[in-house]
């Protein structure tokens, strides 16, 4: 418990008047007015930190001729408290000082106060201490008891026993100052090389140690394995005519659906059984010969062999250029060869199947409207030439304009006849023979006329007109032609979707052919090396990060 200060004022400088000595100020004040209060000391008026150069230095004890250390009044409640637990009974705190720095003890050192808290328990204080008023003053020292002679003993001078090597109080609080920041810049010195060798161990058991077991499994255990490269691209056929989007053709954009359906075939499932069937996929990656970590086993799963598969088998698509590239990695060069070219067969294979399908329905669509105009157009031909055979007409345009003929030409007679029998009538005495004839004639062509006329309208024997017959082979006849119209555009159609499926038509192009390998492409030792150390050292810097996130939240 700190006891208050009673001082009215702080940070007051003390006047030349009163740089004194404590003795004799009081002895000053005493006289003057026994009455009044004490003055204080000078380190009781002194502010918290007296650093000042020009602050006046503490009055020298009546005992100590040597010049005092000016102390703070942090360090003299620090005094202070220690002498109180040691027991020491001190006028004031400089006199506390001293005695404790008589006993060996510095107080200025929290080592030496909690040494003394735990070494010696608080004693209670004294009654002339608990009874002491809370502003102490200097006193003047009783006088010494004057020395009484012994009986053997004379007055001439005593030898002085070496006393031993007290600590110094002529330190400055400048240069206790400095020693503390010297300590405290020593002690966070130690503590950062503590913290970097803490950092260094950490690096090297949780990034350095891992790496090292890395860069030996790279360069020593893992099997070499050979890279087989090989790239192709898919071209479409060249079109007759353009389209709106001719302007994609040539560029990877127009088979780019084509493609990347070629590389999700090849990644896929039903490739690698068909791989394994023909080639023996999993018995290769189980040979013994390979390393335990990229070793398949052999009663392994589908699935894990397809998880090596992903792993062995890459394939990437260039969508500017369209090109698909292809790498395989075995022990085997050869097998490495082989499996390329079987994947590359796959490929064309399914491109062809791809689009065979749309091609197909085009032309068999084409086809059946084809098959159908035609079985149509050759039953109305039937039709025709069954009304030709049951009417006996060939034509009916052609009876028509013979029946028509004949009949303008007796018309013609007939006309010829009258003319006749009018110059016959028109002679007084007309030979009544040739007027006759004339008559006679004239009544057969009219008949033969009206026959004629007849049988272009009326039912004959068979109970059929010609008439109905015209009108029957026009209906069959103009069916034909419709039919042989709808012949002809199915044709066209039929044509143009055979172009249509020609456009369709996909081709795998192999731009470059699986060749045979001399030395091995993995693994790369450096580039994998340096990858796990980047590896590492991410999981090492997030679970740091991580850590040290928590510590703050748990500490606040």
């Amino acid at each position: 418990m700190t006891t208050k200060p009673t001082a009215r004022k702080f940070r007051i400088r003390r006047s030349e008047s009163l740089n004194i000595s404590g003795s004799e100020a009081i002895d000053a004040e005493a006289s003057k007015s026994p009455t009044a209060e004490p003055e204080k000391p000078a380190a009781w008026k002194q502010p918290a930190d007296t650093k000042r150069a020009d602050a006046p230095a503490e009055p020298p004890a009546a005992e100590d001729s040597a010049p005092q250390e000016a102390f703070t009044a942090k360090q003299l409640r620090m005094a202070r408290r220690t002498a109180q637990r040691m027991g020491i009974a001190a006028a004031t705190d400089e006199e506390a000082v001293h005695e404790l720095r008589k006993r060996g003890v510095n107080p200025f050192k929290p080592a030496n106060r909690l040494k003394i808290v735990e070494e010696e328990p608080p004693k209670p204080e004294p009654a002339a201490a608990k009874d002491m008023p809370v502003a102490r003053i200097r006193l003047p020292k009783p006088p010494k008891p004057e020395a009484t002679l012994q009986p053997n003993q004379h007055l001439l001078p005593q030898t002085v026993p070496e006393k031993p090597p007290v600590p110094s109080v002529q330190v400055r609080a400048e240069d206790q100052r400095a020693k503390e920041i010297m300590d405290l810049q020593q002690d966070i010195a130690r503590r950062r090389r503590r913290t970097l060798s803490n950092l260094f161990l950490r690096l090297a058991v949780l990034v350095l140690l891992p790496t090292l077991v890395a860069g030996f499994y790279f360069s020593r255990i893992a099997t070499p394995l050979y890279a087989t490269d090989s790239e192709f691209y898919i071209q479409q056929s060249e079109a007759a005519n353009g389209n709106s989007l001719g302007f994609l053709r040539g560029t990877g954009l127009a088979t780019s659906q084509d493609s990347i359906n070629v590389q999700g075939f090849l990644l896929s499932r039903e490739a690698m059984l068909r791989l394994d069937e023909e080639l023996g996929f999993r018995a290769h990656y189980s040979d013994p010969s390979i390393d335990a970590v990229q070793r398949l086993d052999a009663d392994a799963s589908n699935d894990e062999m397809y998880k090596l598969y992903q792993r062995f088998v890459t394939i990437g698509y260039d969508p500017t250029e369209g090109i698909i590239r292809m790498e395989i990695r075995s022990a085997d060069p050869q097998k490495s060869v082989d499996f390329s070219e079987a994947l590359v067969r796959y490929a064309e294979e399914h491109v062809d199947q791809s689009t065979q399908r749309m091609r197909e329905d085009q032309m068999q669509g084409a086809r059946d409207s084809y098959e159908e105009a035609e079985a149509k157009m050759l039953a109305a031909q039937e039709r025709v030439l069954e009304l030709q055979e049951q009417r006996g007409v060939l034509s009916a345009e052609a009876e028509i304009s013979s029946i028509m003929g004949q009949i303008s030409t007796f018309e013609v007679e007939l006309k010829q006849e009258t003319l006749i029998l009018q110059s016959l009538l028109d002679n007084p005495r007309p030979n009544q023979a040739k007027v006759d004839v004339a008559e006679a004639n004239i009544a057969r062509l009219t008949e033969l006329i009206g026959n004629m006329r007849a049988e272009l309208t009326e039912s004959d024997a068979s109970g059929v007109s010609l008439a109905k017959i015209t009108g029957e082979l026009v209906v069959a006849e103009a069916d034909l032609e419709t039919r042989q119209l709808l012949l002809s555009q199915s044709l066209q159609q039929l044509e143009t979707a055979r172009i249509e499926a020609n456009r369709q038509v996909r081709y795998l192009v192999l731009g470059v052919r699986p060749s045979l390998s001399d030395e091995p492409a993995y693994p790369r030792v450096r580039e994998n090396t340096a990858l796990a150390f980047l590896i590492f050292m991410g999981i090492y810097l997030m679970g740091s990060m991580t850590i040290s996130v928590l510590r703050e939240q748990v500490s606040s």
